[in-house]
């Protein structure tokens, strides 16, 4: 059987696939491409946002819900069920500074290593031509999400290597070597276009700060948003998702214990984000290939 043109993105926890490159997934798997969605943790430790279901039972069952949310997710970005899905098997880690990172199960406290193999693993297994993983700062600095971009970048560069993970060759599993490695962007050339419009409005956003505001917290946010754009690269690539919003909406409402409706990538509605956000971008970090055209519109540039 001929190699399949093969995405494979890695993510913290269930929803962030979806707010970072919904319309990614939706788009490939939509036009016949093979598409792999990994995600680290089961989000163990997340809000629930809905105050009907905000219990300590579901609460304590936080992690299964998810996993039901997950696969409702995957099956809104593409509803003939072309998104493969696979759990890297750790617990979430909580946010930064909180007693759930000293949690032995948490993904924050996995031996880097460890955890790298892991993924290495579905890399041989699943051969992908293209990964797609956070930047080294996961985004916004949330622990797992930082653990998630290294593990990423270090598949990437191990899965093809035979002297890495000897026991998994022992096991069958032939070295891969991906092609391409990208980190998605959280696109922040249209900021304040939508800033406006959420304002306009009436939607809470992250760039209205509350009016209690201290001095002190006003630093402290803004020294993390400094972090944040630091940390993120260069728009290399950008892939035109306009036709997937209805699927990305739907695909956030399907992780109903984390999104309120009125959160602002809901209340907005879907012409404005197609008129504000109409293509996902992302930094292209290595690419294995002869030539690399930049800028490019298509994470399989140059492969097919």
């Amino acid at each position: 059987m001929a190699h399949r043109l093969t995405i494979m993105t890695v993510h913290a926890h269930p929803d962030d696939e979806t707010i970072t490159v919904g319309g990614t997934l939706a788009h490939y798997a939509a036009h016949g491409e093979r598409v792999i969605c990994v995600t680290s943790t089961y989000g163990e430790e997340g809000e629930i946002v809905v105050p009907e279901i905000d219990t300590p039972e579901n609460h304590a069952r936080l992690g299964e819900i998810r996993q039901g949310e997950m696969a409702a997710a995957l099956l809104a970005l593409s509803p003939e069920g072309r998104i493969e899905h696979r759990w890297l098997g750790y617990r979430d880690s909580g946010m930064m500074g909180r007693p759930e990172n000293d949690d032995p199960r948490a993904l924050w406290q996995s031996d880097p290593a460890e955890a790298a193999g892991r993924l290495v693993r579905l890399v041989r297994e699943l051969q992908p031509d293209v990964m797609v993983g956070e930047n080294d700062f996961g985004g916004y600095g949330h622990p797992d999400h930082i653990r998630a971009a290294l593990a990423c970048k270090a598949a990437f560069e191990a899965a093809g290597d035979p002297a890495a993970y000897p026991e998994q060759l022992a096991e069958g599993l032939e070295p891969w070597r991906p092609t391409k490695l990208y980190e998605s962007v959280f696109d922040m050339s249209r900021s304040d276009d939508l800033a406006a419009e959420l304002k306009a409005k009436g939607i809470p956003s992250w760039w209205e700060p509350p009016a209690d505001e201290t001095p002190e917290q006003k630093a402290e946010r803004e020294a993390h948003w400094a972090k944040m754009a630091a940390a993120a690269g260069p728009v290399t690539t950008r892939l035109e998702v306009s036709g997937f919003i209805s699927n990305k909406i739907g695909s956030l409402l399907a992780h109903h214990t984390q999104i309120r409706t009125d959160d602002m990538f809901l209340a907005l509605g879907e012409e404005a984000w197609r008129r504000i956000q109409p293509s996902e971008a992302f930094t292209l970090k290595v690419s294995r290939q002869g030539e690399v055209r930049i800028p490019e519109t298509d994470l399989f540039a140059g492969l097919r």
